[in-house]
């Protein structure tokens, strides 16, 4: 009898003991860090210090390290390397990225170039509202999981398509992506509702690079958190904001711009969903450590003795919006046309006082966009100004608005009639964005932008002295 309820005794407590061994696995609450950075645009100094900073949590907890897009256009020495956006994709290696959404700025190279960049990542590229259709393009998946100590973490990537009034593309020269198909993500995004359950994750994060706020129909983060309940985060980028806030009960973070900082998110899983959430904006600039190894390879990357000679002299700080005359003076007189203009998200970064080199310059116009000249009537530019529903900056011209209607003068103060023929002088981005409001038969110039504001400075006037811009004009 004795050995019958010892054999009862001990099925009672491998019964109930494995009920509560799994009863416990099921619901350990497990640890995972997620650094990530945004809008980089090329700035590669501050990597090794966030090589030191990752490195250093990796011995303690789960990381993961995201991209949320723009890694490329900005910094010369990556932009006009031989392999041209090669050195940020090397060092992210270096790092140890795990995944990237596409930005509207991986596009400004290229395809082909693009294509490159990709095949030499060991991270994963993805991108939910993108067909490379057979433009040799590796075609990304829309989302990827990452399996780290049994915890799934799946990323769905978006991409902006905010890039044209009459196209749906992101904001990169039309020209660069004519062979792909954009979709507007709110069109395709509730198509992933059944996303985390397929791929039994743990968390399901939006990668996005829509942006923080979305207009007319571009849905931005804001939107897509109050829409997409089905999201448990979304690690955004395109604003060149800091953002860190909770909507519909989802938390958005962005780290600002230009790899100045560094987002850390370190979060406690339970059950499939998020039991805390903690966001640490880390000050790179200010961060006293880096890795040595990783500085060494930046400091070669950064070493173009090239871009360092200096071109001209700046009088004084300029902001973006005294570049706006300079810029449009130059390009107006070194292509020798009547009128020029230029978008305002064409100039990147402001000017400081004294010697101007190269790399200031390639700074300034980072997108290695082409000129070209159209003859235009009067009335032609009046409806290029009025339906692009932007601001330019301008030169060899007075543009006023008078009432509902638009006067132009010379710079004599002279009205000019509505079918007087001038030539105009552009980067080749805007009449590719605007296509619609000029003629087809614009003519090629030999140089980009960028080189048409350093031969100005070389070869016409090498002094920057402007103390007010109001050269300005938006319908």
């Amino acid at each position: 009898m004795k050995t019958f309820y010892a054999i009862i005794f001990i099925l009672f407590i491998f019964i109930f003991g494995c009920s509560k061994t799994d009863k416990t696995e099921n619901n350990v609450t497990k640890n995972l860090t997620i650094f990530f950075v945004n809008d980089v645009h090329g700035q590669i100094e501050n990597f090794s210090k966030v090589k030191h900073i990752i490195d250093a949590e990796r011995e303690n907890t789960n990381v993961i390290v995201a991209s949320s897009g723009d890694l490329f256009s900005g910094n010369p020495a990556v932009d006009n390397y031989s392999e041209k956006g090669y050195p940020i994709i090397d060092i992210m290696n270096q790092i140890g990225f795990d995944i990237a959404v596409l930005g509207n700025h991986e596009f400004d190279y290229g395809v082909e170039i693009l294509k490159d960049r990709i095949e030499q990542s060991q991270f994963q590229w993805v991108c939910a509202n993108v067909d490379v259709n057979n433009s040799g393009l590796p075609q990304p998946p829309a989302y990827s999981t990452i399996t780290i100590d049994d915890l799934k973490i799946t990323f769905l990537g978006l991409v902006e398509t905010a890039g044209s009034n009459n196209k749906i593309i992101p904001s990169s020269h039309p020209g660069k992506i004519k062979d792909l198909t954009f979709y507007r993500a709110q069109n395709i995004v509730k198509s992933f509702i059944n996303t985390k359950d397929i791929e039994d994750a743990d968390l399901f994060i939006a990668l996005s690079h829509l942006g923080f706020y979305g207009f007319e129909d571009n849905l931005g983060d804001y939107q897509l958190a109050q829409q997409n309940y089905f999201f448990d985060m979304i690690i955004g980028g395109h604003s060149h904001a800091i953002i860190d806030t909770t909507i519909s009960n989802i938390p958005i973070f962005q780290t600002g711009s230009y790899l100045h900082n560094l987002g850390k998110i370190v979060i406690s899983i339970n059950n499939k969903s998020i039991k805390s959430v903690n966001f640490e904006l880390i000050d790179l600039d200010n961060y006293q450590h880096h890795d040595d190894q990783l500085k060494a390879s930046i400091e070669t990357y950064n070493n173009l003795p090239e871009l360092n000679e200096v071109i001209g002299y700046s009088h004084q700080y300029h902001s973006r919006q005294q570049l706006g005359c300079f810029y449009t003076d130059a390009m107006r007189l070194k292509m020798n046309v009547d009128v020029s203009f230029q978008n305002t998200g064409g100039i990147r970064t402001s000017l400081d006082q004294g010697n101007i080199t190269k790399r200031e310059i390639f700074e300034i116009s980072p997108f290695n966009n082409g000129t070209i000249i159209f003859e235009m009537t009067v009335a032609e530019i009046k409806q290029f100004l009025i339906g692009s529903e932007s601001g330019f900056y301008y030169s060899g011209v007075y543009i006023r608005k008078v009432g509902d209607e638009i006067e132009i003068q010379d710079l004599k103060d002279r009205k000019i009639p509505d079918d007087y023929i001038l030539k105009v002088g552009i980067n080749d981005y805007i009449p590719a964005v605007n296509n619609i409001f000029f003629p087809d038969n614009g003519i090629a110039q030999p140089l980009t932008a960028a080189e048409t504001l350093i031969a100005y400075l070389q070869e016409i006037n090498n002094e920057v002295n402007y103390q007010y811009c109001n050269q300005y004009f938006r319908y």
